[in-house]
């Protein structure tokens, strides 16, 4: 599982970003997952679901993109570059630096029962700095370090290290290079980045309906798919899937390892395939008749959730990081409650799947009554007058046990909300709406 992440000068953070996904002594014992992080049998309390909110334009999906360029970086760095190739950076372009000082990257999680951390720091032309750390016996040990072209390893890894160092670039990872030269100790390290941080946004949405589809295929998930799609209450009953030649099966394959990083262009958005060439029908009951329908009849919604569930299953399935950008778009608070409750619960999570998203939809804070997110998993982002992003969670302004966190965030008591004033907006509109006939 994921504990934590921090970057600085990424994106729109100018300054260090840290997201913990730790449980606080405020979170709700019923959603914590005890993680067992060293052989002794130390564990963690580890959150598997977090929400972002803000303002429009405060970073809240910067930051998963941020998360989603570490994994593209790792999964990507050997494999698709050049020795004299650049490094696609994106440092926080704003103020005297514009964009040339370095960025930093890094991950605390628990892979197998042991801890690991790393990281790296880079420019647009080289690795500057990078490091791997685990705690096998409950303290922590280098698993190397990395300084310009020079590599610190523990003498029980230098052999293995061998033919990683052989090939290593200025301007690739380590983790990457060696992964390549099939390292056996940093190979899971690689791998956990293989199958988590899955960005899910309105770029990944062909390929998240085309995983959706396959699923459907699949006597494994097609009831976990079907019980989804009625859960939305959209009269679907069921969903059928024409034949198609090898060229189109073709396609189909390669949106989905774009989806999962196994293919250049993940998450770019850069893919033609248009949905309707997956040959997906949604079936529906009218007058006791099954009709079928072209995705081109459904509405935004249906498909919108159509192509979240298939992320959704395997994350939980394979125990996954899923990373969701406004994740409510186009879907009623009821459907983004039951997203969020398949994470939260522990019969329908059980290999601990997490979800971290950003939204505006400010019924998961909840009530005084009831709430589907806990104290310590909602965070917020604000703008400040740099133009840096600032995230900060609900924890550090002392919630209350069942205070109404959705009135008094629309009321700013938390800010992250847009500052609005009627009295200069009536003033923008007021020429128009008073203005002389001519």
């Amino acid at each position: 599982m994921l504990i934590g992440f921090r970057a600085e000068n990424a994106r729109s953070f100018r300054e260090q970003v840290e997201l913990s996904l730790l449980a606080t002594r405020v979170a709700d014992a019923e959603v914590v997952r005890e993680i067992s992080w060293r052989r002794n049998g130390k564990s963690l309390g580890v959150l598997p679901a977090t929400g972002i909110f803000g303002a429009n334009g405060s970073g809240k999906s910067n930051l998963l993109r941020v998360m989603n360029d570490m994994r593209a970086f790792v999964l990507s760095s050997f494999r698709l570059g050049t020795p004299r190739s650049r490094l696609p950076t994106w440092p926080f372009r704003l103020g005297k630096d514009r964009g040339e000082a370095p960025s930093t990257y890094e991950v605390d999680l628990v892979i197998d029962g042991i801890r690991h951390r790393y990281g790296f720091r880079l420019d647009a032309t080289r690795i500057l700095e990078e490091w791997a750390h685990w705690w096998p016996r409950g303290r922590s040990a280098l698993l190397f370090r990395r300084q310009g072209d020079d590599i610190e390893l523990p003498s029980g890894q230098r052999a293995g290290a061998r033919a990683a160092l052989g090939i290593l670039r200025p301007n690739a990872l380590f983790l990457s290079t060696a992964a390549a030269a099939s390292h056996q100790t940093l190979l899971p390290l690689f791998e956990w980045f293989q199958r988590n941080l899955l960005f899910a946004d309105v770029n990944s949405r062909t390929a998240r309906q085309a995983l959706t589809a396959e699923l459907l295929e699949q006597a494994d998930y097609r009831d976990q798919v079907l019980a989804l799609l009625r859960e939305a209450d959209l009269g679907i009953t069921g969903a059928s899937k024409r034949e198609m030649d090898a060229e189109m099966r073709e396609r189909i394959l390669r949106a989905l390892s774009i989806l999962r990083g196994e293919e250049e262009g993940s998450g770019s958005g850069e893919e033609d395939i248009e949905f309707e060439d997956f040959e997906v029908r949604m079936l529906h009951e009218a007058g006791g008749e099954e009709v079928e329908l072209n995705p081109s009849e459904e509405s935004r919604g249906t498909m919108v959730w159509f192509g979240m569930i298939g992320p959704v299953i395997e994350a939980l399935h394979d125990g996954s990081v899923l990373l969701a950008d406004e994740l409510e778009a186009s879907l009623h608070p009821h459907l983004v409650n039951v997203l969020v409750g398949l994470f939260q619960g522990k019969q329908s999570n059980p290999n601990r799947a997490q979800l971290i998203f950003n939204s505006h939809d400010v019924t998961l804070m909840g009530d005084s009554t009831s709430h589907a997110l806990g104290r310590d998993q909602i965070w917020f982002t604000e703008k400040g007058e740099d133009g840096g992003t600032r995230l900060y969670p609900l924890t550090d302004l002392d919630p209350r046990k069942g205070e109404a966190i959705e009135r008094r965030y629309l009321a700013g008591r938390y800010g992250a909300t847009p500052i609005v004033s009627r009295r200069q907006l009536e003033s923008i509109v007021e020429p128009a709406a008073t203005g002389d006939d001519r």
